[in-house]
């Protein structure tokens, strides 16, 4: 069992290998003298460098602050989880991020004016971020999210409504060597800290985009010696960055989605990832050679550029495809398919216009060959170099290379295929070796181009649709040969 690589096992096998591992503890020769259970103490979290935190659970992976997304950030390796608190207007302290229930859960009700009754029956739907077969699940009690996982787990747990200081240190204390367990999380400009501290327990204090200004001009003196941890919001920039790592107190950063996330953060010397992507930022390895459309499942690393539920594309299980269909210009990563290490590989993928065809000057293909996981917009400047391959409205085929931080791309070459016919699916084959690369559309009377050029060959790839508005665009059956 040692041998398992996590990396590459389902949701379903995780369950499956954690509950086997249990009954074989329970029933191998020599069970008695088995290892107790490693506990993750917040001393051994802050010794990892980087160390890692489920944001909300992991909210790219499963529905936010749910008792699953917690299980199963934590089965796949995470140490620490955050947690957001609100009592009812009964007393009961339950899991969720917002004040109010509407965003998640459709149905508007303020927790503070609402008995847990009357939440009790809601369900969080995550699906237009997760896709459309992620599961409906319930806010739960802090009690049961505590008893699962305080005892071996970190706890990064935060007062939402700011009243709650003494019922939720009240409960903290209760679990064994709670100290070693939780950690107080708040705005740096609030005080409840202070009664947190007083009870032993680790403080951290984070600043959001409304202080930046504050930080900026600011000498941190005070707000650093106040807090044991300090965070910041990934949208800061390198000064603000650096400005809290220079206080010497372990910077954490919320909320990091991508490896290139990670990595900005690790070369300013922030000590702490608060993670919303565990399963994918944490690991560097390609989880599939296809893509995972027919589950009905965003997969581990797969993101739009923008990162925002708006924007995340269409996956339609019953084509088992996806559809680029919001009317920005759209790039949509395949991080669970990346990075491609081999030096020969072949790229396939499906492509169609379901309804009607783009406007005269509009196009859609892959992007590939990036050095990490960073947005890749055609005719967009980006911060990453790559090629991308094209298809328009008369059915021209074209490669170009791209220049990071360049709009436009150059032309490595091109080809007339046959114009695309709505509702048809179009095949292509991408081959790439260390000195050449050749894009063919295989369906129909088929086109090939070739070009010798080896100047990007990192393993990152993404769909694009390169045009604002109307029509979506579908991709399917991805593969990586």
């Amino acid at each position: 069992m040692n041998n398992v690589n996590v990396a590459s096992l389902t949701r379903r096998q995780v369950l499956l290998l954690a509950s086997g591992s249990i009954l074989l503890t329970g029933c191998s020769p020599g069970a008695a003298r088995k290892a107790a259970p490693v506990k993750h103490t917040v001393t051994d979290l802050l010794a990892d460098a980087p160390f890692y935190i489920a944001h909300r659970g992991s909210m790219d992976n499963w529905p936010e602050h749910t008792a699953e997304a917690y299980s199963q950030s934590l089965a796949y390796g995470s140490k620490a989880i955050e947690i957001s608190v609100s009592a009812t207007s009964d007393g009961q302290l339950v899991c969720h991020h917002d004040l109010n229930t509407l965003r998640m859960t459709g149905k508007s009700l303020t927790i503070a004016d609402a008995p847990y009754s009357a939440l009790a029956d809601l369900q969080n739907d995550a699906r237009l971020w997760l896709g459309p077969n992620s599961l409906l699940l319930p806010i739960p009690l802090l009690k049961d999210v505590l008893d699962a996982g305080a005892k071996d787990h970190v706890v990064f747990i935060e007062d939402k409504q700011g009243t709650n200081t003494a019922a939720l240190l009240d409960l903290m204390d209760t679990y064994p060597d709670a100290t070693d367990h939780f950690v107080w999380k708040q705005s740096a400009m609030a005080e409840h800290h202070l009664e947190a501290a007083a009870r032993g327990y680790t403080t951290w204090g984070y600043f959001t985009e409304d202080d930046f200004k504050s930080v900026e001009g600011s000498a941190l003196n005070g707000i650093a010696s106040d807090f044991d941890l300090l965070g910041i919001y990934h949208t800061a920039t390198d000064q603000i960055i650096k400005k809290l790592v220079n206080t010497g107190k372990p910077v954490i950063c919320w909320e990091v989605h991508t490896r290139w996330m990670r990595d900005r953060l690790k070369t300013l010397g922030v000590r702490g990832i608060m993670c919303a992507n565990i399963p994918y930022v944490t690991t560097e390895t390609a989880r599939s050679k296809t893509d995972g459309f027919a589950t009905g499942i965003r997969g581990f690393g797969d993101l739009p550029w923008a990162l925002a539920w708006t924007h995340q594309p269409t996956i339609l299980p019953q084509m088992s495809s996806i559809s680029l269909d919001h009317g920005d210009k759209s790039s949509y990563c395949m991080g669970s398919m990346c990075p491609i290490t081999a030096d020969n590989y072949s790229l396939e993928f499906e492509m169609r216009w379901p309804e009607s065809g783009p406007r005269n000057l509009d196009h859609a293909g892959v992007a590939f060959g990036q050095r990490d996981d960073s947005p890749y917009r055609i005719q967009e400047p980006g911060a990453v170099g790559g090629y991308h391959v094209v298809l328009r409205s008369d059915g021209g085929l074209e490669l170009f290379g791209r220049q990071s931080g360049s709009e436009y791309g150059y032309s490595l070459g091109a080809a007339a295929t046959e114009p695309p016919v709505n509702g048809v699916w179009m095949r292509f084959r991408i081959e790439i070796t260390p000195t050449t690369i050749r894009c063919s559309r295989l369906d129909g009377k088929g086109a090939t181009i070739s070009a010798n050029s080896d100047v990007y060959r990192g393993g990152y790839f993404s769909l694009n649709r390169n045009y604002y508005d109307f029509p979506p665009v579908e991709f399917r059956g991805i593969t990586v040969v």
